[in-house]
């Protein structure tokens, strides 16, 4: 059981459960082109026994059922997200008939099960000759990033209730070429500071388009990560202020505010494009609504080493199947803190919010109490934040199906419906019955 219920929450406060299309639908599926994941996937020693996400959850052939599933549970919207490669194979040329259909069919049953149909149009599954060209360190990726939102929003916009460009452009710009990650798995400081601007480019142009074409209620999705020093040292508090520089401010700051955030431009400026300030009236063009997807927090020690000198430590509080600490006092911070320093006013969302268990199947049941625990922390959360008149519109849980968690392969499970990936079988978790009767109208 839960805390709270819907009642217990404002009338237009809206429930929700995501997904994105690489880790559930089957990439080998429907026409869909080569992407830098199946590349990354190919490569020994990225991803945990070697899974890709060629089959997944065969979302792409059992989607009906998936939809039922979060009818049933009561849930007000969907949030999924579109692949490229799916819809333009190979980043810039014809379209997929076929891509592009299921996407329609997807809205379609969406709206006949009373569903709202929330668009994310990329969770960074690039087509591979977009990445052969630079990917996003080529500023071109802009440019056909629009071409792919116009495609894909000139056949669904009509009947989405709401769309965002990007899903956590930290992943995207940081992880994949920094940290190394994620595809396309670089190490490269100069590759970051231009994968990031052109993540930001890329939105500014997409929301262009959008807007153009008449489409509504659109935002962003950025991730967010708390980050708090390892000790009262000012060194450890520098070290998690450019923390949460790079991760938290960047990307919120030049959306909503024009600009990046000067200690991270120490590290990245003599690498970024030349003549980026003159991309950021583009990049910060007005939203509708700000979505926060919210897990974990780091504690951050400084290092010593080269920018930006630190490194993350172990902490103290439980933690999830990754490692990641559950820490859901930093959701009402987050939340707090982005309407006060940047949206102002503006409808927020928590776009992703959930946690990874190694859940069993047994006797047809899966008693995941550590995520219903999880979940009903983070709701309170929530509405603490609504109580306090910040204005929070919508919670959604990740994810609504087990899938393909990226570098971990299918190890880790997110869902609160279990997914046999042998059979595909779905089994609702108890976290999505705890959900389905707090959400019961």
């Amino acid at each position: 059981m839960l805390t709270h219920t819907r009642s217990d929450f404002p009338d237009d406060f809206l429930f929700g459960a995501a997904t994105s299309s690489y880790q559930i639908e089957g990439h080998a599926q429907g026409g869909a082109g080569q992407t830098h994941w199946d590349d990354f996937a190919a490569t020994p020693g990225n991803v945990i026994g070697a899974a890709n996400g060629d089959i997944a959850c065969d979302h792409l052939n059992r989607w009906p059922e998936d939809l039922d599933l979060l009818r049933d549970g009561n849930f007000d919207v969907y949030r999924f997200s579109t692949s490229w490669a799916r819809v333009i194979p190979d980043g810039t040329g014809a379209v997929n008939a076929e891509g592009l259909d299921f996407y329609d069919k997807l809205v379609d049953g969406l709206l006949e099960r009373g569903l709202k149909p929330a668009v994310t149009l990329y969770h960074w599954e690039l087509p591979s000759p977009l990445a052969d060209a630079g990917g996003w360190r080529n500023r071109e990726i802009a440019d056909h990033f629009a071409r792919f939102t116009e495609v894909v929003m000139s056949r669904i916009g009509d009947r989405v209730w709401s769309a965002a460009p990007i899903n956590e452009p930290w992943c995207v710009g940081f992880m994949s070429h920094f940290l190394g990650n994620h595809a396309p798995g670089l190490r490269d400081i100069r590759a970051t500071a231009r994968a990031m601007h052109h993540v930001c480019l890329a939105h500014g142009r997409s929301i262009e388009v959008m807007r153009g074409l008449g489409v509504k209620n659109l935002g962003a999705v950025c991730n967010f990560e708390y980050a708090t020093p390892a000790d009262s040292s000012p060194e450890a508090h520098k070290a998690a202020t450019l923390y949460d520089g790079y991760y938290n401010r960047f990307f919120i700051g030049a959306f909503m505010n024009r600009r990046y955030p000067d200690d991270v431009l120490e590290g990245l400026g003599p690498h970024m494009p030349k003549n980026w300030q003159d991309d950021m009236d583009l990049i910060g063009q007005p939203l509708d609504w700000m979505g926060l997807n919210y897990y974990t927090r780091k504690i951050i020690s400084p290092s010593g080493g080269p920018w930006p000198s630190h490194e993350a430590v172990e902490g103290s509080l439980p933690k999830t199947q990754l490692g990641w600490e559950i820490f859901p006092e930093g959701l009402h911070s987050f939340l707090k803190r982005v309407h006060d320093g940047y949206t102002r006013g503006l409808p927020l969302y928590v776009t992703e919010n959930g946690m990874a268990w190694n859940d069993t199947l047994s006797g047809g049941e899966v008693k995941d109490a550590k995520r219903v625990a999880y979940i009903d922390a983070h709701i309170s959360q929530v509405k603490r934040a609504v109580d306090e008149g910040i204005p929070v519109k919508g919670y959604f849980t990740w994810s609504l199906l087990d899938n393909y968690e990226w570098n971990e392969g299918y190890a880790p499970r997110f869902g609160i419906v279990h997914v046999d990936y042998s059979t595909q079988a779905r089994t609702p978790k108890a976290s999505y019955l705890a959900l389905q009767e707090a959400l019961r109208r």
